[in-house]
């Protein structure tokens, strides 16, 4: 009995200390949006895989519209990019995550080709004040319409 207990209790903290979060089907089609991003650049060779969100704000526009802001992070695996199953992959510590900013626009939670999706990653190390305020700026004038709430003034969902 102890033993299966033991078991249990092994197989529990395994799950959570897995780091996965369940994301919004809006929010994971951005984290999709950036991984597609990523990985078609040359110099990217290994597989990355969403880590946690940093921050994510939705405003709804109306009429089935929404603008969607998420800050998240990916971490770098040992499997080569385009594999189909990253669950057999394994963290690569010695590598920095990847700081990544997506900010799109939804009808009908479908990505709206225009304005045209924002998506950008870099290594955590090389992100300066400068790029961050960059981002928010690029997403807000986004973001914004005459009339309505900026992003950085709507409540985030986290």
């Amino acid at each position: 009995m102890a033993a299966l207990l033991l078991w249990l209790f092994s197989l529990g903290a395994f799950f959570f200390s897995s780091n996965a979060q369940e994301l919004p089907e809006t929010y994971r089609k951005g984290v999709d949006l950036a991984l597609e991003n990523l990985h078609a650049l040359p110099r990217i060779q290994k597989l990355h895989v969403f880590l946690r969100s940093v921050s994510k704000s939705e405003h709804e526009l109306g009429f089935d519209v929404t603008f969607i802001y998420h800050h998240f992070l990916l971490k770098p695996t040992t499997c080569e990019k385009g594999t189909d199953d990253p669950s057999a992959c394994h963290v690569r510590e010695n590598r920095p995550l990847m700081d990544c900013t997506v900010c799109y626009r939804t009808y009908g939670g479908e990505i709206e080709p225009d304005p045209k999706p924002y998506a950008h990653c870099i290594p955590k190390p090389a992100l300066t004040e400068e790029m961050k305020a960059e981002r928010l700026d690029h997403c807000n004038k986004m973001g914004y319409s005459r009339g309505s709430a900026v992003l950085l003034g709507s409540k985030g969902n986290e």
